[in-house]
């Protein structure tokens, strides 16, 4: 074995609803999610001595150990960078289990972001030292600018089209369509309204965004010994991999020699030198999309095809379930599920392994997650 492959396993999952604006805080959020996934597991609260965290958690980790009734927690860590956090918190408490730091983790992300006021770039006046001093002041005010820019860029270079931006849209919100607890489940998408949508930030349109959601998920990691003995069918975390590129800019990464060549492909090496799979061993992927043009960079980054060429295997239903080449997202991602931080899609991956899936991938033996471009990343691969 190589590292920690296959020697933790996913044996529990658990998440509150998804609304905008839920009352409850976003630390009764996250202990809801953190007891369901124990629950999951068949696991007591006092069964759990590891946690991994987000790094903007407002529920800290004392709090929630009180507050669910854990045991002595002997591993506790946080991961920072949002979007790219969630594979990596799941990373790390996938190490600290196979290292023995801990014999039952819990990693978890909640989320209040549905009032406007709570978003990072509400107050742009404050908001401007370090590096973001060299781009807010001049009209790069969120995250939409930015990936913007990147999309303007690779449309020029590539030739890539609004139509093909419409695919990963258009497929995300059937998938969501599919999927009870989605955001979107009732709300079909045609290429006619996405084409005649707003601007957010040209070329991007309000399709091409994520949701802004409150709510909040969880799951719970042992080793692969005591996996089999739980309630769950286990799902093995078979690679993990992070990544900070060199001279990295997060998420105005336009000064480097490619601002195209993002996280994704030192992340991708690593995770792929880790593992048994190769991307044409996978059947199924759930990658981070905060913006609709993030997934041809990462089914690049990924190796799902050459660089370039991202955009054009969005083509003829690609991304679709049941037929696509690489069904993706599949219960609505970021886009039309929910999104919190991509933690929904680490969810998402464990059911396609146990085959529980509203739009299962029959047959599927792995998954790629991944989490954010642009920032510093994560991925993981789950297995059967």
């Amino acid at each position: 074995m190589v590292g920690i492959q296959d020697k933790a396993a996913i044996v529990g999952i658990g998440q509150t609803r998804f609304a905008k604006g839920l009352e409850d805080t976003e630390l009764s959020l996250a202990c809801q999610a953190i007891s369901a996934a124990i629950d999951d597991a068949g696991l007591a609260p006092s069964d759990i001595d590891g946690l991994a965290m987000f790094s903007m958690e407002e529920g800290r980790e004392v709090e929630v150990a009180r507050s669910v009734g854990l045991g002595d927690v002997t591993y506790f860590g946080e991961i920072g960078y949002g979007g790219g956090a969630g594979c990596g918190v799941v990373g790390h408490a996938a190490l600290a289990v196979a290292t023995g730091q801990c014999r039952a983790a819990v990693a978890w992300r909640a989320r209040k972001r549905a009032a406007k006021t709570s978003r990072p770039w509400a107050q742009v006046s404050q908001r401007i030292t370090g590096h973001w001093q060299w781009s807010r002041p001049f009209g790069l005010l969120r995250p939409v600018d930015e990936i913007a820019i990147l999309t303007r860029r690779y449309m020029h270079e590539f030739g890539a089209t609004r139509e093909q931006l419409a695919n990963v849209a258009l497929a995300f919100r059937k998938h969501a369509n599919r999927n009870p607890n989605a955001t979107m489940h009732e709300k079909t998408l045609s290429l006619e309204q996405y084409l005649a949508a707003r601007w957010i930030s040209e070329p991007l349109c309000l399709f091409d965004n994520c949701l802004e959601t409150d709510g909040a998920l969880a799951v719970v990691l042992v080793s692969a010994e005591r996996a089999r003995d739980c309630a769950q069918p286990p799902v093995y975390v078979h690679a993990f991999a992070q990544s900070i590129p060199m001279q990295h800019q997060v998420m105005t990464n336009y000064f480097c020699d490619d601002p195209l060549v993002g996280p994704s492909y030192a992340c991708a090496r690593l995770l792929w030198e880790r593992s048994d799979f190769k991307p044409a061993d996978v059947p199924v992927a759930q990658l981070y999309d905060a913006f609709s043009p993030l997934i041809p960079l990462s089914l690049e980054g990924y190796g799902f095809c050459a660089r370039g060429e991202g955009a054009a295997f969005t083509e003829n239903g690609a991304l679709e379930w049941p037929h696509g080449r690489l069904p993706t997202n599949t219960s609505g991602g970021g886009m039309s599920e929910a999104y919190v931080h991509g933690f929904n899609l680490v969810l998402e991956g464990v059911r396609q392994m146990r085959g529980t899936s509203t739009a299962q991938v029959e047959g599927a033996e792995s998954c790629l997650v991944t989490s954010g471009e642009g920032v510093p990343t994560s991925a993981v691969l789950l297995r059967r």
